[in-house]
């Protein structure tokens, strides 16, 4: 079957199309006029940025992206309940794309009754009732798509907060480059042939392990496993270099592909330390020597922010192909919606 021919069997709600048409978020986001209300910029000294799921996954973005930047201490929570620490003097960014997400809600909740200075970032909901309701800024974007295929809209909204308080300086040349490559790379992805597609027939059979840099490129390897989980429908595993050096490379002494069938996919940078370099090809080579077939991901691009958001994109169409190739509905996730249902 051709590509075109698995697409239309396999993805009847079209996530393809949302895929290519992901640079228009982009547009959106950092043309879309945000009112901050009263939050007072000069009293913040910590931020948190409360979410689950893919609305939290900009969080974790932020942070290798805007690494050096952020100068005050930055948190991404993902629970029902914020840190003790949280107080009148932490800005809390709460994300939720669908605005209904109950661990969300409870966070929101305790955010207003500790006095946080509080930002929302949602299509609508019971968040952006409650915010109405408690004169709290919310930074509305559209509704209509999955929160994993809706990162555009929450990231470039959260980069473009933390511009607007002056937290990081201006962003938007690189913003610019970043749309124009997702644009280019849309339409490269969705050719009949492509890098992305290529990965991803490797992929099919194995169990995918991904390996990235703590602090570098965390967000990444962690993205690209959750985008296996609900877009494949597939479990991958995700750790970060030098942690994993201290534990998890042992377990390659006993590997068996009998009983495990994987396939190892770094991140690679050329800006990572000397060390962690090293640390990468040591750990590529005993994980090559135990016959496992080491994929090594990364971007040419010359700044570390567009090469970022160029693996994400890159992992996003991967994770797809990886989906429909395997005969299943990139869009449909069965289990969290029972899991949701028997909740209530």
């Amino acid at each position: 079957m051709t590509v075109k021919e698995i697409v239309n069997k396999y993805d009847p709600q079209n996530q393809f199309k949302v895929l290519i048409d992901t640079y228009k978020q982009i547009d959106y986001a950092w043309n879309n006029a945000i009112d901050l209300g009263n939050i007072k910029k000069e009293n913040i000294r910590s931020i948190i940025v409360t979410g689950l799921g893919g609305s939290a996954m900009s969080g974790d973005l932020i942070q290798n992206f805007c690494a050096g930047e952020i100068k005050i201490p930055y948190l991404v929570n993902r629970n029902y309940f914020l840190p003790p620490f949280a107080n009148e003097q932490t800005l809390i960014i709460v994300s939720s794309y669908s605005g209904n997400t109950e661990e969300t809600i409870a966070a929101l909740n305790q955010a207003i009754e500790k006095k946080c200075q509080i930002i929302c970032i949602s299509t609508g909901g019971k968040i952006s009732q409650t915010a109405k309701g408690n004169n709290i800024p919310v930074v509305s974007i559209p509704a209509g798509l999955q929160p994993r295929y809706a990162l555009g809209l929450s990231f470039f909204s959260l980069l473009k907060i933390f511009q607007a308080l002056n937290i990081i300086p201006d962003q938007s040349d690189t913003v610019k480059e970043i749309r124009d490559l997702w644009k280019a790379n849309g339409e490269i992805f969705s050719y009949e042939s492509n890098t992305a597609l290529s990965y991803a027939e490797k992929i099919v059979g194995y169990i995918p392990i991904i390996y990235s840099a703590a602090d570098v490129t965390s967000a990444i390897g962690y993205r690209f496993k959750c985008q296996f989980n609900e877009n494949s429908k597939l479990h991958a595993f995700h750790n970060v270099i030098p942690e994993l050096n201290h534990n998890e490379i042992i377990g390659w002494e006993s590997f068996d592909e009998n009983k495990f069938q994987v396939k190892l996919l770094t991140i690679n940078d050329d800006c990572y330390l000397p060390q962690i370099k090293k640390r990468f090809e040591i750990t590529s080579e005993l994980a090559a020597e135990s016959g496992i077939e080491v994929i090594r991901l990364s971007s040419n691009k010359n700044q570390l922010k567009v090469r970022l958001m160029d693996l994400i994109y890159l992992n996003d169409w991967i994770t797809y192909y990886t989906a429909v190739l395997r005969a299943f509905d990139p869009t449909e996730i069965k289990n969290i919606n029972i899991l949701k249902e028997r909740l209530a």
